[in-house]
Formats: structure tokens, sequence, C-alpha cells
């Protein structure tokens, strides 16, 4: 009897085991709190959400430098941010891959892409890969629209950009500005979820 006993109450932990693996591993849902971050942003300096006192959310994309759908949306990006950070909502990107697998995404390959492109917003490396697996992204890129609220910054969107990666111009829902014209216009976001289209973060 107490062989079985304790059988069952190993069974019981290797389950909940399993399911705190499973539930860390999914990431953020619409509606949870993310945590703040330090990372390391092109110009040397570490970059963090509560640097932005003035921002009403921020707009969180993991994206890299060697990703073909990356590279399709860079424009988008600044173009995002050119038109939102003036409104409270700042582009964040962060660079999650590993440069070991990756060489093409690191610090210097980072900082030339930037200039070449003119970027206007920090492009963060997550050196250690701790920020990306909490946010729950898997592809580059993916967007995760924050607001900032009492409690912290809820998210309110996640996925792609848009519903075209392949040409801007046959763009027909334009998912992430869609969901900040709503925030900034303190309505509820219709579509808060959607599937990001791009290349594996790669470990």
């Amino acid at each position: 009897m107490k062989t079985l006993k304790l059988l069952a109450v190993m069974v019981l932990v290797c389950t909940l085991s399993a399911f705190t693996i499973t539930t860390e591993d999914k990431g953020y849902e619409v509606g949870d709190i993310a945590t703040d971050f330090s990372l390391e942003n092109i110009d040397g300096n570490m970059v963090s959400l509560s640097d932005y006192k003035d921002a009403k959310g921020f707009i969180v994309i993991f994206t890299c430098n060697t990703c073909p759908y990356a590279v399709a949306y860079e424009d988008r990006v600044e173009v995002l941010n050119k038109k939102y950070a003036a409104k409270g909502y700042p582009v964040i990107a962060i660079m999650p891959n590993n440069t070991n697998v990756k060489p093409g995404d690191n610090m210097e390959a980072m900082k030339a892409r930037a200039k070449a492109k003119g970027f206007t917003f920090p492009y963060l490396m997550d050196k250690g890969q701790e920020v990306y697996p909490q946010y729950g992204a898997t592809k580059t890129p993916h967007v995760y629209i924050l607001e900032k609220t009492e409690k912290g910054n809820k998210v309110q969107y996640i996925g792609a950009i848009d519903d075209n990666y392949k040409d801007a111009s046959l763009v027909k829902e334009k998912y992430a500005e869609n969901a900040l014209n709503a925030l900034i216009e303190g309505r509820d976001v219709e579509v808060n979820k959607t599937r990001a289209i791009g290349c594996s973060i790669k470990v």
C-alpha cells in the first residue's frame, strides 16, 4: 500500500512539473503583464522599457538581420516607429538569435544594418536568449504590442505586422496598426492575436 501511495505521489509531482514547464514555455498571452528587461543597444547603452517615462506603450518586435521575412519588414518597422513613437508607442526591436548559429546577426552586423537602413529605433540584442522565451516569441519578426497600465505593461496584441510579408502595397489588413489605433483611441483591440510569419528563432 505504501509503495502504491509513493508511486501516486511521484506521478503527481511529475505531472505538476510537466505542467509548470509547459506553462512557462508558452510565454505571454494577451492580457498578461510583461516583465521589464535590460538589453544592450547597438550604441552600447543598456535599454529598458522603464527608460521611456512618457511612453503610453511599446511595439516590441523580435527581428534580425539574416531572416528574409525580417528583412522584408524592415522598412515597415521603420514606418511604424515614425508614425507611432510620437503618439507614445515607440518600436523596441530585439534580436533574439544565437549568434554562434547565425553570425550574421552579431552586434557588429546589427550596427552595420541599422546604419545602412537608418533605423530610428533601438536595436537590442537578447544576448543570453532570456527575453524572447518570456514573451513566447518563435519567429522573426514577432510583434508584441504593450500598453502601460497601473499594473504594468499589458500585452494587447501578439503576432504579425500585417497580412502580406511579400509586398507592402498588397497589404489588406494592418494588424499592428489596427491594434495601435484602437489603443490610442481608447477602443478594444478587435483582432488581438494573429499567426507570426517568419524564420524560426535560432537557439
